[in-house]
This record gives structure tokens, sequence and C-alpha cells, in this order.
């Protein structure tokens, strides 16, 4: 089957004794063995339920990879968290540069001091990655199109230089999701989520996920996810597997109005500089073409003012100034102070991430509308 018909039909034909349409939510922390030494498959919730296993087995489908396996965590971050209990102290892990400011806190005042050294490059630059490779990294991790600058890395390029070195490579592919682009397909050996974003969509859950198709990767994964107990609860998984029923219908509104808005924001004069990968003059534009089929609903500005941003965010009435994305409801955000507050301000000047960005979450609202509340504030 396609994508759309797997996601609409998620957990309709799970439940036999009853036929429920809709999976149901399972609050149960144990359950009864039917005798010594036999088991349901379920024994306890944290090590499986079966709503988050329905949840799970639904984001291994839309993965497209054979053998795939999914694991559905507490947060995005604590996927990532997942991801690096593989490695130990003298690893290192070669990181995409511009990259979500929660991963970098994670990065650098958790893992770094037991010894997990996180090392950043410009991974759209494929010399400076191949460079930067040596008998120490571990794993390439990439973010595509990356926060907020949006990005774009050549996956199937780095993760061939990675495998031919014995490395592993982990995709952050929040933005587009399977239904834009598969990074298992493309070569990487893991594939990363913020289920809160566009895999849920309607901001009420807060979720993370991992998926590999390497068998020992995934025996891996599972461990950590037992052992260390990061799960999703039963009732968050329903709600994630609601959200992902209606994925590509909210995702292909939600880009159409984001090109429209992102053509739009090019000519205005309060803007300086509009990133947004389809746009044709967008660095990364002709490789997520390749390596993709869509390019998100993500787009960061540079106002020419920057004494101007705090009257735009206050000024909106139809965008939310809050943090998060991917959600019906657009939002505008301002990386600086917001979601990457945890970089040091030279690193984040010396990126972009400066104080005349703002980020824009484009959701399913008439396009219109969106463009009219911009007019108004940016004026």
């Amino acid at each position: 089957m396609k994508q759309a018909s797997i996601l609409a039909q998620a957990g309709s034909r799970w439940d036999d004794k009853t036929g429920a349409v809709s999976m149901p939510v399972y609050h149960s922390s144990t359950f009864r063995h039917p005798g010594l030494g036999r088991s349901t498959g379920f024994d306890y919730s944290r090590s499986a339920n079966p709503t988050r296993s329905v949840l799970e087995q639904t984001l291994a489908k839309i993965e497209g990879a054979e053998n795939t396996r999914a694991f559905a965590f507490a947060s995005g971050l604590a996927a990532i968290d997942a991801i690096l209990r593989l490695f130990r102290p003298g690893d290192q892990i070669l990181v995409t540069e511009d990259l979500y400011g929660g991963t970098f806190r994670l990065f650098e005042t958790l893992f770094r001091p037991y010894g997990i050294e996180a090392k950043y490059v410009n991974t759209t630059d494929l010399a400076a990655v191949e460079r930067a490779l040596d008998h120490r990294v571990k794993l390439i991790f990439l973010e595509v199109p990356s926060n907020p600058l949006l990005n774009v890395a050549d996956i199937p390029a780095i993760a061939a230089l990675a495998k031919a070195r014995g490395i592993l490579t982990a995709v952050d592919n929040t933005f587009l999701t399977p239904v834009r682009q598969r990074p298992l397909e493309l070569g990487a050996d893991l594939a990363v989520y913020s289920g809160t974003k566009y895999l849920n969509g309607h901001d009420d859950v807060v979720a993370g996920v991992v998926a590999t198709n390497r068998p020992e990767l995934a025996d891996k994964i599972a461990f950590v996810q037992n052992a260390a107990g990061a799960i999703l609860g039963p009732q968050d998984s329903w709600l994630l597997l609601r959200g992902l029923k209606t994925l590509p219908l909210r995702l292909a509104k939600q880009e159409a109005n984001a090109l429209e808005l992102a053509q739009w924001l090019s000519g205005h004069s309060a803007v300086k500089r509009v990133f947004y990968p389809g746009l044709p003059d967008h660095p990364g534009h002709e490789i997520l073409r390749r390596q993709a089929s869509g390019f998100g609903a993500m787009i960061s500005f540079e106002v020419a003012d920057p004494d101007r941003v705090p009257a735009i965010l206050a000024g909106v009435k139809l965008f939310m100034f809050a943090e998060s994305l991917g959600g019906v409801e657009s939002l505008i955000t301002f990386p600086a102070v917001q979601t990457h507050a945890d970089m040091a301000p030279a690193i984040r000047e010396r990126l972009g991430i400066n104080h005349r960005l703002l980020r824009l979450s484009i959701g399913i609202e008439d396009v219109d509308d969106l463009r009219q509340d911009l007019e108004q504030a940016l004026a």
C-alpha cells in the first residue's frame, strides 16, 4: 500500500475482538499472564504497550526501507539521547553546525562531560565533511533541512562517505517527515524525529521517534528504550497515531502556503533575506529535489531593520508568537532568544542565527489571511 493508505487506516484493523475502527488506548501498566512461562506479548508497558506498538509499526511502515523498526519516545530529545547511548567515552560525533538549539544543548551539556564529543561542521560542504572524518568519528548526525536556517545536506553522498569508513549516519528528518524524505532509503542508518511537530501536527503531544533498518541497531535501540524507560505513554501514542492519519493532507496544504508566502516575502521591502528550500535560488533547492518529494513548510527570514523585531512579534494577529512548529496553526519564533538561546552569541552570529532572523511555521489557514497578517505586522 501507499503511505496515504497506511496512514489513513493506522490501527483501524488491530482490534479483532470488537472491530474497533479507532485503535484502543491501553491504559494498563501491566498485563496478566495466561500461565507460567506464557505471555500475550505484553507484560509491562515500559517494555511494550499495544497502543504504542501499533504506532511504532505504522511509523516503521512509512519509512519505506525493508526490515525497518521504529521506537516511540517521550520527546524528540529523548529519541536523540537514545541514539547517543550507543556510543562510548572517546567517540566523536560529526554534527550539522546550524542545528536545533535543544540538540546542541544535549550534546554539549549532557554528553560532552561524559567524553562523547560533538564536532560541528557545515554539512552542506561535502569536502568539509570528508576532511573532518577521522578514526574517532563514529556517527554523522545530520539535520536536513537544518533548524532554523534550512540548509540542505546531501544525504546519499554523506552516507556513502560514512559507510566507506564504517561510520553510522543519523538524520533528523523532523521538518520533512517520511512523507517527503526517507533517510533510510537514502543510505542513512538511523532516522530521528520530534513527533511533537509534523507527525502529530496538532500541538497537543510531546513525542520522539527513532527508526532504523539495521537489525543490530534496532536491537540496541529497543534495549535502551526499555532500560532507560523514556517511553511514549499510551494516551500520547494514540494522539500521535491519530495525527498521522492526516499527515499527507496537512503537509500538502502547509507546503503550498509556505511556497506562496516565501515568494511574497522575497519581494517585500522590509525583508532582507528569505530562507526556504522551495525557492529556486536556495542553495539546497536542487539537492532536495533529488532526495525528497517536497520542500516542507518552514520559512526563516531576516528583516531589514532588527529594531523592528519586537513590534513584528507583538503585531501579528493570526500568527502566534510561540516555540515549536509543525502544527496546523501558524507560529512565529525568534530563534536567537528562544530555540537557540543556549548557543554562545558568537556562534549564533557566525552561523547567521542573528537578531534579524525570524522563523515561521506555516499552518493550514487561508494563505491570504496569513499574508495579510504578515503585511500589517511588517508595515
